[in-house]
This record gives C-alpha cells, sequence and structure tokens, in this order.
C-alpha cells in the first residue's frame, strides 16, 4: 500500500513506519556527530529510565542518553501498535526503530509498552533495570490526556484553557494556510484540578518515591521534567491556562523532590525549560502555529533554531554532565529556551505577530517549516523517504 498523511482538523491520524525510522535514524546520526566534535566529556549518565519516550522531547533525551553518552535506557509509553493493514501511531514505529539501532550498537535497552501513570509499571521497570544497575537519570516527558489515578481509580482528564477570561486567537490550517479564529472559554475549578492531576507533579514524585524506596536510584541520581514558558502574549492560553496550572506544579514539585533526593541520596531534581516546537497537538492552540512559524523564520536566519533533538543533546552536554555544578535561573529551573527568549529575537517575533495574515505568513513566517515539522512528527516528508513506493506491512519498520 502507499501511505499518504491523512489530516483531520489539523491532526495527523495516521503514520509512515519508514519515515518514522529513518527520522530516529537522523537523529541518532545527529548525537554520534556531535559527540565525535565534542569529544570525551567529564561524566555521563550509565542507566536512564524515559518515561514518555517514543516522541519529542522524550525520545530525543533516550537517543541522546543512548548514543551519544553509551547508556542502558529504558523507556516507557503507551502507543498503538500497527496491525499488517493499519498504522500503529508514531510512537510506536520510533520506539522499534530505536530498539532495532540500540540492540545493533550493543546497548541496554528495555520498551515497556503501557501506563505510564500505574503502580505496575512502575513494578515492571523496577525489575526490568536490575539487570542494568542503579539508575542514574530519570527523564520524566510524559504527555497524556488522560491520568488514572493508581491510588483511587478516579479518571482525570486535561482541558487546555484559560483561567482568567475567555480567549480567542488565531489559527491556520497546516494544509492551506487559511486562518481561522479559536476560541477557548474559561476553564472552572474542576478542568483546573484535573488539568494538574494529569499534566503536574503528582505522577512524577511517584515514581521517584517508589524507585527509590525499591533501592533502584543511583547515588547522586538525576531526575529531569520538561517544561515551558515562551513570550507573555501567549500566556494567557499557556502558562496562565490550566496547562500552565500544571506546569507550575511540576516545577513546585521539581523542588520537593530535590529535597529528598539531596537528603537520601545527594541526588538532584531539576524543570527543564524548553523551546517552542511543532507538536502534534500544537496546532489546534490559538496563536500558537503563527508564533512558531515566525520564531522559526527568524531563529533559522539567526542560525539559532533548535529542534527536539538539538535541544536534548545541548541539555545532556552543556548542562547535566559537564562536570560541575549545573547552571540554572534563581528558580532551580535549566533554561534551553534562551535562544528563543532572547529579547532581539521576541521583538521582532512580536513586530510581526501585530500583523501577520493568511496573505503575508509564507512571507513573514516559516510555513515551509512548520509543515515539514508537522508532516515529521509522523514520519511524512523525511529526506530520503520514497512515499511512492509499497508499504508491504504496518506493524514493522
Amino acid at each position: 500500500m502507499v501511505i499518504k498523511p491523512l489530516i483531520r482538523s489539523n491532526m495527523c491520524i495516521n503514520a509512515h513506519p519508514i519515515g518514522c525510522a529513518k527520522e530516529v535514524e537522523n537523529q541518532i546520526a545527529y548525537v554520534e556527530k556531535k559527540a565525535s566534535e565534542r569529544g570525551k566529556l567529564p561524566c555521563a549518565p550509565k542507566n536512564v529510565l524515559v518515561l514518555g519516550c517514543s516522541t519529542g522531547y522524550g525520545l530525543a533525551s533516550r537517543i541522546a542518553a543512548a548514543f551519544e553518552f553509551g547508556a542502558n535506557t529504558i523507556g516507557v509509553s503507551f502507543e498503538k501498535e500497527g496491525s499488517e493493514s493499519k498504522s500503529g501511531t508514531p510512537g510506536w514505529y520510533n520506539n522499534m526503530a530505536f530498539d532495532q539501532a540500540a540492540k545493533a550498537k550493543g546497548l541496554g535497552c528495555v520498551t515497556f509498552n503501557g501506563d505510564a501513570f500505574s503502580d505496575e509499571m512502575r513494578r515492571q521497570v523496577i525489575e526490568a533495570s536490575k539487570q542494568f544497575g542503579k539508575i542514574d537519570l530519570v527523564i520524566y516527558s510524559v504527555a497524556s490526556a488522560v491520568r488514572v489515578d493508581p491510588v483511587t481509580g478516579e479518571k482525570y482528564r486535561s482541558v487546555l484553557k484559560p483561567l482568567s477570561k475567555t480567549f480567542s486567537g488565531a489559527t491556520m490550517d497546516v494544509v492551506t494556510g487559511k486562518f481561522s479564529i479559536i476560541t477557548a472559554e474559561v476553564a472552572n475549578e474542576e478542568e483546573k484540578r484535573q488539568t494538574v492531576k494529569v499534566m503536574g507533579g503528582e505522577d512524577w514524585a511517584r515514581w521517584i518515591q517508589q524507585l527509590s524506596e525499591a533501592g533502584v536510584l543511583a547515588e547522586g541520581v538525576k531526575t529531569v521534567a520538561y517544561s515551558y514558558i515562551g513570550p507573555t502574549y501567549t500566556h494567557a492560553i499557556y502558562r496562565d491556562g490550566t496547562i500552565g496550572a500544571a506546569k507550575k506544579d511540576i516545577e513546585r514539585t521539581a523542588r520537593e523532590i530535590n529535597e529528598k533526593l539531596k537528603q537520601t541520596l545527594s541526588g538532584e531534581a531539576y524543570i527543564s525549560v524548553n523551546k517552542g516546537l511543532v507538536t502534534r497537538s500544537s496546532a489546534v492552540i490559538p496563536l500558537i502555529p503563527l508564533y512558531i512559524s515566525i520564531l522559526f523564520k527568524i531563529m533559522k536566519r539567526n542560525g539559532t533554531h533548535e529542534g527536539c533533538i538539538e535541544q536534548m543533546e545541548r541539555l545532556f552536554a552543556e548542562r547535566l554532565y559537564m562536570g560541575k555544578p549545573v547552571p540554572t535561573d534563581d528558580e532551580n529551573r535549566i533554561r534551553i529556551d534562551e535562544l528563543e527568549l532572547d529579547p532581539k529575537v521576541q521583538d521582532e517575533v512580536a513586530k510581526y505577530m501585530a500583523i501577520v495574515n493568511e496573505d503575508n505568513i509564507a512571507e513573514l513566517g516559516d510555513l515551509e517549516g512548520y509543515r515539514h515539522d508537522f508532516l515529521a512528527t509522523n514520519g511524512f516528508d523525511i529526506a530520503g523517504v520514497d512515499y511512492d513506493k509499497d508499504v508491504a506491512r504496518m506493524d514493522t519498520i
């Protein structure tokens, strides 16, 4: 069968197995090249757990840990498997590609496809970790719309809404470039509570607690969760909305975990504030597609643009494993969004955001780059892949 992207309401609902595998291969090649350029670093992780390992920053973290630093990795994600004739989710193919490449290099790897929020998954990970040795880095990059509380059984659902007043903003159709207005109503307290329960720090803290109690965390262990801040004109829908409330909760949790790990294992917990990127869901958030398209144009022109793999390689090599204290801001957050939030960059972005419309978006923004990244998250538009060639099965790469 010939596989073309199926796009519905700015969401791509299928994936290309060969394209996903090629993109994983490209990210591996990037970190191996950087490792050669950097030479031996002062220290490195040996056994790494990545929660939310299959796409985006989680996948890039796992690739950097394994293929630049030679770490054994355990990954957890919840993906839909492909069948002979039906597409799986992109992360399912990404995990398959990662596992094949890691094993070919002789790197230890175990990948679990299941609910990262469950205590049963924690038990499986704890057992699997014993074959490698104690875990010295835990990456928390879980992204989900739903979480079932492992204690109460309550199901929580997250929403992306403002907290103070109704928010309206333009978005664009990723295929046609046409603009439309999206309106998000104010969240109520219950929606805010549930969003924090799904995307806040409670589950991360439970992971660290149970791993610590099981005795599988190494002395000096580091753990990192990811967050985003962005420019002020996106704050109403993001940083100061329901998602922002969850992000603030996970930042508070980082401080609590940090204090506990310091006392018990001389360990450290951090939030890494990362750059805004095209994700599978960002296309339906008001303003964000326009902002990212304009941002990319400016940063590419300046030579400062980074994708997931560039960000994570830099996080590991220039922040976490320099052999000296990790540089942070005054809230103990690692900032690798500094190139995005450079005042000169943001001044230029703000100027274009004030005048952008569907007639000039291709000129003011990086519309083609945005489309590429949107498609690439599902294995499409990857250089070197023949998309007119028949794919025999959808359950393999």
